[in-house]
């Protein structure tokens, strides 16, 4: 049965006036207060009453707290047996969710119950609606503008062990053979019992956890042959390929191993170079999620994209992240940049101007961001870029109408240009000129015996020579320098937030976790901006607004009666016959 309490019910007495003025203005300028007026009405309960019968059953707990309590526990990186003693003990969150009876159902909760309530809002996507409407919630609050923002990823693990190749192979072994011994004992009777005893060591990899270095390469041929045997024996067994731990044998075989032989021959494993291995193999069976980085490392990757103010509008800055999204750690920055401009224009906190790494600003991505009125500050980083002392095509001057070449790096005009059938410019300049010219070693223009031209180009390495001009002078410095901010949010990020080592696995799992630290990093955040001095329009909660009317009306009436004068009062006598 579905428990929701009204926050708008109207009560004439303050709950909290046992409190002094001095503890109660730390709640009110700390996250509590932030949490209380601003957010706690907006959690989106819809959602997850859906899951419970409005009038049958036990009742639920109350369903703002529960919610409510998820998220303060990714903001403050809690375990569930922490998240059981703040909610049962811890007045910051009593003020927070307006807790006002000191009863087991409104103030505890068990870490089984806390377990389900999150599985349900994982199952449900409630992060990404959490995220969002929170957060606007805040921009709107506190007038932030969005006009400008930065992006950047970083990586963050999950709660899995780093596993090399051979370890790998063993845990993926072991796994099997557990959950045979565990679901299907029938069926364990089909493995060797060799192979049983080799695996069935429950310490990390088996009997081969002691293994020296120097003999590692033979033993994880052994355990090649010993994956490509489980796979073959259990082949059409429709209990066994239903496994979750036999999908992971058969895709370590696929991505490490290259079975040869075959069709009359006995089939034999040849293991793959480490650069043959993609890096989207698995990473460890717990976590089939998990992909690899040559830069980072092995987790998922998060592209997080925040507001920023510059310093010389006089206002002080209040930075927050107003998009989320987690990938596979081994996709590449280029495709992250247009989704997160369309779904945060959808919201309505869009940016006119973004500042991103040369990961991101390909010349495909500024284009398309330029259709969308959004103007991207990125290095660019290919095209015919110098080399050496040579000059490249960004020092020349172009006509930026039709990107012809209007000068080359001496100031001389070219004597003739043009544009071929299949797109490219073409350039040729005064052959005597170009002789004498004393940037002759170092122009990119080819001399030949009757004239002197530029090698062809498109329209692509023009704006990439023309963003590359525009790199080298003051304006674009200014501007690009403040893209290092994010750098700080990052850490702030994977240090305060937790974001760094997570514990959950799954790709579910870590969404969810990673996007409701995102947005407890924007309550920390605005905190700290109102601890700070920042005035923000204080909404009071319904229930305070209610009290403050009733108890205007009880003083107003309170003050009338005294203020009249003492009356007699005479009752008429009964008349007696």
């Amino acid at each position: 049965m579905q428990r929701i309490r009204d926050r708008a019910t109207q009560y004439l007495f303050d709950e909290w006036q046992f409190m002094g003025e001095k503890r109660k203005e730390l709640l009110e300028k700390g996250w509590p207060g932030i949490f209380r007026r601003v957010l706690l009405e907006r959690l989106p309960i819809e959602q997850i009453r859906s899951c419970f019968h409005a009038k049958q059953g036990r009742p639920t707990k109350e369903l703002y707290t529960m919610v409510g309590a998820v998220v303060v526990q990714q903001m403050l990186d809690l375990t569930d047996r922490e998240v059981v003693r703040a909610l049962a003990f811890d007045a910051r969150w009593h003020y927070a969710f307006d807790l006002r009876w000191e009863t087991d159902a409104d103030k505890y909760v068990c870490e089984r119950t806390l377990r389900g309530y999150r599985k349900r809002m994982v199952e449900l996507g409630l992060d990404q609606v959490l995220f969002e409407r929170l957060t606007e919630e805040l921009l709107e609050a506190f007038e932030v503008e969005t006009g400008k923002q930065r992006l950047d990823s970083t990586l963050i693990r999950s709660n899995m062990r780093h596993l090399h190749r051979g370890e790998i192979f063993a845990e993926g072994i072991r796994r099997f053979l557990k959950t045979l011994r565990r679901n299907h004992k029938e069926e364990l009777e089909k493995v060797k019992g060799e192979l049983v005893e080799r695996y069935g060591k429950e310490e990390k990899g088996g009997c081969f956890s002691c293994v020296k270095p120097s003999e590692m390469k033979r033993k994880v041929e052994k355990m090649g042959e010993d994956l490509l045997w489980l796979v073959e024996r259990f082949r059409g067994n429709g209990v066994v390929e239903g496994m979750a731990s036999y999908r992971s044998l058969k895709r370590v075989l696929s991505e490490q191993c290259e079975v040869v032989g075959g069709e009359g021959e006995e089939s034999r494993v040849r293991i793959r170079e480490p650069k043959e291995v993609r890096a989207d193999s698995l990473q460890n069976p717990s976590d089939p999620d998990a992909t690899y980085d040559k830069h980072k490392g092995q987790g998922y990757q998060v592209q997080i994209m925040e507001t920023y103010r510059d310093e010389e509008e006089g206002k002080r800055s209040l930075d927050l992240i107003t998009y989320v999204e987690v990938e596979r750690a081994c996709a590449s920055d280029a495709g992250a940049l247009l989704p997160a401009i369309e779904e945060t224009q959808e919201r309505g906190c869009g940016p006119e101007e973004v500042l991103a790494d040369g990961g991101y600003g390909s010349d495909e991505n500024v284009q398309k961001a330029l259709e969308k009125n959004v103007e991207v500050v990125s290095p660019a980083n290919k095209g015919m870029p110098a080399q050496g002392d040579r000059m490249g095509l960004e020092a020349f001057e172009f006509e930026e109408e039709t990107g012809k070449v209007s000068r080359c790096p001496a100031g001389e005009r070219p004597i003739r240009t043009g544009c071929t059938p299949s797109g490219q410019y073409t350039a040729s300049f005064d052959r005597e000129t170009c002789v004498v010219c004393p940037l002759r070693e170092r122009c990119c223009v080819k001399i030949g015996t009757r004239s002197a031209w530029l090698k062809p180009y498109t329209g692509k390495k023009f704006r990439l020579a023309c963003r590359r001009a525009k790199e080298k002078g003051e304006g674009f410095r200014e501007k690009y320098r403040w893209r290092a901010g994010i750098e700080g949010t990052m850490s702030r990020y994977k240090s305060q937030m937790g974001a760094k080592r997570l514990r959950v696995r799954g790709m579910g799992a870590v969404r969810f976790a990673a996007r409701l630290k995102a947005l407890g990093l924007n309550i920390l955040r605005c905190a700290q901006a109102v601890a700070e001095g920042i005035k923000w329009p204080v909404r009071p909660c319904g229930n305070d607004s209610g009290r403050e009317s009733i108890r205007f009306c009880f003083q107003t009436w309170l003050s009338r009666l005294t203020a009249q004068p003492r009356r007699k009062l005479y009752f008429p006598l009964p008349q007696t016959v």
